[in-house]
């Protein structure tokens, strides 16, 4: 499972000219999941995510979560954070996983960060084509992947 979180003043996600999510201050998480992924790497990353202390506190020192500051999250699935590129110029995604295993991943982060946020989170459409429309903050972007734990 990985997924690159932006500190974000605001964010939104845009299908075929709708808005279908909008958040102010908070993280837009772009996750995607690859066939070995389980609800063990959802839980460990939604506690990363949750406990990342990103946000600034009253001495401009990034030592704040999204939890201490009230932030929103905006999640949105993306299958080509797994894009292998080490042959040719043509992306290959054989590492993301199908349907059958990514969208109940999916959901289940949705549903494990939102009770952790108190609160709902934002989300895109699963294999939808979107348009994400963000303002990062800092610029602040970090990148995690389950299998490196350590």
């Amino acid at each position: 499972m990985r997924v690159v979180i932006q500190r974000v003043r605001h964010a939104s996600v845009t299908i075929e000219g709708t808005l279908k999510s909008q958040i102010g201050q908070g993280l837009l998480i772009l996750v995607g999941f690859e066939a070995a992924d389980t609800q063990e790497d959802v839980q460990w990353m939604t506690r990363k995510v949750l406990g990342l202390r990103i946000f600034n506190d009253d001495q401009g020192v990034m030592n704040r979560s999204v939890l201490d500051v009230q932030g929103e999250i905006l999640i949105v699935s993306q299958f080509t954070l797994h894009a292998m590129t080490a042959k040719g110029n043509r992306p290959s995604y054989i590492r993301a996983a199908g349907h059958d295993i990514a969208i109940p991943l999916y959901e289940s982060f949705l549903k494990s960060v939102s009770e952790g946020l108190g609160k709902e989170v934002g989300s895109g459409q699963f294999g939808a084509d979107m348009q994400v429309d963000l303002l990062n903050d800092g610029p602040v972007t970090i990148c995690m992947d389950s299998k490196n734990k350590e």
